[in-house]
């Protein structure tokens, strides 16, 4: 996935009302630019650093600069947009980077489907076999050498595996795929320190059939794209 137009960079001042984040510009202006991430953003924050971000044309926006990537004191690089993990997962899958869900004649973005009023990120289908379920993760929190999900405890998340266990209930597949977006990650496994009881699910869905994927993404200003599997631990 490239960046287009190129992405500028500037340096956190801080993160605020979620959703909003300043910058300082090389030129020492701030602006306010949007924050893509409804997590607690837990070791991703780090005021002093670069980030890079994205400039929108639509007139409409009040804030047209999205925040995409950070630098790490350790010099990590880490992608900040949650929304750019499905993309990189369709991406990977249809260039056959993931292995494990390859083979499948189409893929569906944001099928409904499930018993909680749910839509399935990815759903891949083909004649020959039962359709298949992706429910896809943004994986950036990092302590010591292991990646965790998530960063603060998620009943949404808690809701998508529920979901994932009646589907492979029905027989369907049905694969969790952590995406990886936090170049110093190499281990996956769930915060139970953080949502115990999405910690609880998960080693449940995996007795009931769910399969778990990790899958980590190359991150530059210039593109992202998923390159090789991560070990998960469940």
């Amino acid at each position: 996935m490239d960046f287009s137009p190129p992405l500028q960079q500037g340096t956190l001042l801080r993160r605020y009302k979620r959703f909003l984040a300043d910058v300082q510009l090389d030129d020492g202006s701030e602006i306010t630019i949007h924050c893509p991430n409804t997590g607690s953003m837990k070791n991703c924050l780090f005021p002093g650093e670069t980030v890079w971000f994205s400039t929108s044309d639509n007139p409409k926006r009040k804030y047209p600069n999205t925040w995409e990537l950070s630098a790490t004191p350790e010099n990590h690089l880490i992608g900040i947009n949650t929304g750019r993990a499905n993309a990189l997962a369709e991406e990977a899958i249809i260039n056959g980077v993931i292995t494990e869900l390859g083979g499948y004649e189409t893929l569906k973005r944001e099928v409904k489907y499930g018993e909680e009023n749910s839509r399935i990120d990815i759903l891949l289908s083909d004649e020959t076999k039962p359709p298949c379920y992706v429910e896809v993760k943004s994986c950036t929190l990092l302590e010591q050498t292991v990646g965790y999900f998530p960063d603060s405890v998620t009943t949404r998340g808690q809701k998508h595996l529920r979901e994932l266990i009646h589907m492979a209930s029905l027989g369907y597949r049905a694969v969790l795929l952590f995406v990886v977006q936090h170049n110093g990650i190499n281990l996956v496994q769930a915060a139970a320190h953080i949502d115990p009881q999405y910690a609880q699910l998960l080693k449940q869905s995996v007795n009931s059939g769910v399969e778990v994927l990790a899958y980590q993404t190359e991150l530059s200003a210039l593109s992202s794209k998923i390159t090789h599997r991560c070990k998960v631990i469940v």
